[in-house]
């Protein structure tokens, strides 16, 4: 038996985020840890968010939507971020046994030299650039470990819109008072800013050479699409999982809604609370002179999914215990599915 490469380049030439991040969880569960792994990746514009994180509460989904922005969530913990194409990321699969922390640092430094950018470690997880400002940050990378495989992955900072983010994001107060979205702006740029001719495939080139040069050995890219998606079983069933709407929407921890709103037929004040993405508990308070449908409608929210198609069905199913309100009960449907978002 022929024994296992010593390395492997994966290439994505897809720019879906969620087939993406399916790759490298795939990678991370099911390639050999014995062999040295590289993935190279690229994202279309979206809001990835951390694995705890809830969307209604982080995003302006509205706007995401109206301006064609995936939303996905990763596995790992954290904060919101946003890529583009602009935003290389990269992906290291290692063996646990005898794993070092600095040796991909290395092959990542080693690569920025071969484009003329010189750059430094900072702290535990970034690259940054030194200015006569002061450092700026043009890395950021997360490790993963279990029992036999070592994981780090991260991204670089091209030629990112470093100010889309804060167009998607609404934080609660409390984050803008302790993270200061000004400051953090500040110390970020983008590469190209320092070396302008850097690009995507130079840098994906740069880092597959110093890789291949670090372990002392080749290997031709391997490029992953959805044909390769459709030969990979368990993969496939990693990508349904990431793209559903369960993964990315009903992970989201326990929160509760307001919506208030003078309608032509009442006043509405709606409560919900809302746990793994659907409805545990509902009040609705209103003037309006139909009392039985208004506590109709409070039965019915309870156990629909939190999104449009659930406040829908439970507004079709009232209608037809309440024929006669068909025309207020249209209005009370379109004002819920816009205040839901998605």
């Amino acid at each position: 038996m022929a024994p296992p490469p010593r390395i492997r380049i994966l290439v994505s030439e897809t720019f879906n985020p969620w087939f993406n991040l399916a790759t490298e969880d795939w990678i991370f569960r099911e390639m050999d840890s014995s062999t040295q792994t590289l993935f190279l990746w690229r994202n279309a514009e979206t809001v990835v968010i951390g694995r705890n994180q809830n969307p209604w509460s982080e995003c302006n989904l509205k706007r995401m939507e109206e301006d064609n922005i995936f939303l996905a969530r990763r596995t790992s913990g954290g904060g919101a971020v946003f890529h583009d194409l602009g935003n290389t990321n990269f992906t290291f699969l290692s063996p646990k046994q005898g794993y070092d922390k600095s040796a991909n640092v290395t092959i990542l430094l080693d690569a920025l030299r071969r484009l003329g950018v010189s750059a430094e470690a900072s702290g535990r997880n970034d690259l940054v650039i030194p200015t006569a400002d002061g450092p700026r940050k043009i890395s950021g990378s997360a490790y993963r470990e279990s029992r036999d495989r070592a994981f780090h992955h991260g991204t670089f900072l091209i030629s990112t819109d470093l100010t889309r983010l804060s167009n998607y994001l609404t934080p609660h107060p409390k984050k803008l008072e302790s993270k200061g979205q000004a400051s953090v702006r500040a110390r970020v740029m983008n590469i190209n800013q320092h070396q302008v001719d850097v690009t995507h495939e130079r840098l994906c080139d740069a880092v597959m050479g110093a890789f291949c040069d670090a372990h002392g050995a080749t290997a031709k890219p391997e490029v992953l699409n959805h044909d390769f998606l459709q030969q990979q079983p368990s993969l496939q069933g990693t990508f349904d999982q990431f793209s559903s709407w369960d993964w990315r929407f009903g992970n989201a921890p326990r929160f509760n809604h307001q919506m208030i709103e003078y309608l032509s037929w009442g006043f509405f004040e709606v409560h919900v609370d809302s746990e793994q993405g659907h409805i545990t508990r509902a009040q609705v308070f209103s003037d309006a002179l139909f009392p039985d449908l208004v506590q109709d409608l409070q039965a019915t929210l309870v156990g629909k999914p939190y999104r449009r198609s659930g406040v829908k069905a439970a507004v079709d199913e009232v209608r037809e215990r309440h024929p006669g309100q068909a025309r207020e009960l249209e209005e009370l449907a379109v004002w819920m599915m816009d205040q839901v978002e998605v």
